[in-house]
């Protein structure tokens, strides 16, 4: 059997859109490995875990649960939502949580592999795929107990809710392009996942995630000035049945994120190669 023969040589002539293209190619051939690596990582999740599944809704739970507390207290004195307080801030904390986590996992996914990286060439995009997989089983988990909670303080469904995860899938995918064009300087710098980190815990509070939107003042334009926040109220106007005031800025938003979205591709691409060659010298 005559073998095939490859010659690899320096491209220099390396057009944008060949490098997505190919990064494109690469994640649908390596759905299969994207799978194993799921299937992999949720199994050491919560191997030795006591609570298990759980810790994938604590957080937000547990957040929720504050703010409920400091709302029903009178500790702290907040305007209208137009439905049950818990339902609310719950929902708000849940689709924060998810962005949160999307954000963070081209990082996480990237790094939980730097054992494989330097000895075993395979698509680096399996890498993000698998993340986008396990993000995805992690919130099916937390929209169960939201609509849980939406029974329990008789909610009424909304026709939006079919579309509610169309609404996830852009929330994921926004938080996905923004950790592609941070890993590769996250994994540098650990500095710069803990600056993140440390961010977006204040920028929670500046987007309508447990409290609305004022009526006048210098939060009201930074909250609507906030890319974040039409993806926070679209989503939860989908579940609850709201006015969808934020709908042009979020379809502003959507259609942004797209050439972004491959540009961030393009972007891990390229720098990938770079980040392991140095990890392995």
């Amino acid at each position: 059997m005559q073998l095939e023969t490859r010659v690899y040589q320096k491209e220099n002539d390396l057009s944008v859109l060949k490098i997505l293209k190919d990064s494109l190619k690469d994640i649908y051939k390596s759905r299969f490995l994207a799978r194993q690596f799921t299937v992999r990582d949720i199994k050491a999740q919560y191997r030795q875990s006591y609570f298990g599944i759980l810790w994938a809704f604590i957080t937000p739970l547990t957040t929720a649960i504050v703010w409920i507390f400091l709302s029903s207290s009178g500790t702290v004195k907040l305007s209208d939502t137009g439905v049950p307080y818990p339902v609310y801030v719950f929902s708000g904390t849940l689709i924060w949580s998810i962005i949160k986590e999307a954000i963070n996992t081209p990082t996480s996914s990237t790094n939980s592999a730097r054992g494989i990286l330097t000895k075993i060439n395979f698509p680096k995009e399996a890498l993000v795929v698998s993340g986008i997989y396990k993000l995805l089983f992690n919130s099916f988990i937390k929209i169960i107990l939201l609509v849980i909670l939406m029974v329990i303080y008789q909610v009424q469904f909304q026709w939006g809710l079919l579309l509610f995860p169309f609404a996830l899938l852009v929330a994921i995918l926004f938080g996905i392009t923004i950790g592609l064009l941070i890993t590769p300087i996250s994994m540098l710098y650990k500095d710069i996942g803990s600056a993140i980190n440390l961010g977006l815990s204040f920028l929670m509070y500046a987007t309508p995630v447990v409290y609305v939107i004022p009526k006048t003042g210098i939060m009201k334009t930074i909250m609507e000035a906030n890319p974040l926040t039409p993806i926070i109220q679209i989503s939860r106007d989908l579940l609850v049945g709201g006015n969808f005031s934020h709908l042009n800025m979020y379809v502003i938003v959507l259609v942004c994120s797209v050439p972004f979205l491959f540009l961030a591709l393009v972007f891990y691409r390229i720098s990938i190669p770079i980040i392991v060659e140095r990890m392995s010298a």
